[in-house]
């Protein structure tokens, strides 16, 4: 049976506050929609970043600009400045302002929803965060064009979605063609980042895996904190068709049967203090 879910954005069901801006929310179709405002000054260094504690915006945000101008900034030094009446899709790893003098209103269907959420907020507790990317996917969207490419986005979430309910995989976030899982176990973890990995080579979609273990915050369906920004840069350091874990992964994965781990050095990650050991997984000879 079809049906059709309303929301009314001058009715929200939450309203965050911080300064020189506000963010309107309500539910729909299992996820958040945003109405952000924000006024002349703002700027996500100086306003979001005591709060959300990680050196650049780690939501995925996908919208459009209603009023005024949103300016941006990525970790790649891509700078762009969005008027009204065009829609966005922008990664995590990016920092924003308000360009001008004219309050900014956008629309926000992605990431808003944890854009004022301080860390004191929500349930703490220790879990195996795992990110997966195409490799390449600008490139082979490019090559492949639109509807191809999306057919190869669908494939490749059914793929993903179908090996996670194997390994108790709990889905967090679906950015383009990424996704945020959590585990509660470690092994099944790596586990299933392998066979996801395997599994979608199969139909020539290639992928990067990143695994990391630490504290996170879930807070209305969403999981924050700075494992998260740190399994986030992991997964940025993979081989193609590889599956990258960090040091405490690795640690607490050692004595399971069925994998082994072959260094990979210390990598700098993006936005996070230190050097970080990395290892490359894989299954051990005679496991499946």
């Amino acid at each position: 049976m079809s049906s059709v879910e309303v929301r009314d954005l001058d009715r929200p069901e939450e309203v965050v506050s911080y300064p020189l801006g506000e963010s309107q929310q309500v539910r729909l179709a299992g996820t958040v929609v945003s109405r952000i405002v924000l006024q002349p000054g703002w700027n996500w260094q100086e306003h979001a970043q005591p709060m959300v504690g990680t050196e650049l915006c780690e939501l995925y945000h996908r919208g459009v600009v209603l009023s005024g101008r949103l300016g941006i900034r990525t970790d790649a030094g891509e700078e762009r400045v969005i008027p009204p009446n065009h829609v966005f899709d922008i990664s995590p790893g990016h920092v924003t302002w308000v360009e001008g003098d004219e309050e900014l209103v956008m629309l926000d269907w992605a990431g808003g929803a944890g854009f004022g959420v301080t860390s004191e907020k929500g349930l703490r507790s220790i879990a195996t965060i795992m990110f997966t990317d195409i490799v390449d996917s600008t490139r082979l969207a490019q090559h492949q064009g639109d509807e191809a490419w999306r057919r190869t986005v669908g494939m490749h979430d059914d793929v993903v979605r179908s090996v996670l309910a194997g390994f108790g995989g709990r889905e967090m976030n679906t950015a383009g063609d990424s996704f945020l899982v959590l585990f509660d176990s470690v092994e099944r973890g790596i586990h299933c980042g392998l066979a996801i990995s395997e599994g979608l080579a199969a139909i020539g979609i290639s992928i990067r895996v990143g695994v990391h273990t630490g504290e996170v915050i879930l807070a209305d369906n969403q999981v924050r904190g700075l494992a998260v920004h740190v399994a986030a840069r992991i997964v940025d350091e993979a081989d193609p068709g590889g599956v990258f874990v960090s040091r405490v992964t690795r640690d607490l994965a050692e004595t399971s049967r069925g994998l082994d781990f072959e260094a990979r050095g210390l990598h700098r990650l993006k936005g996070v203090e230190g050097d970080h050991e990395l290892f490359a997984a894989s299954l051990a000879d005679g496991a499946s």
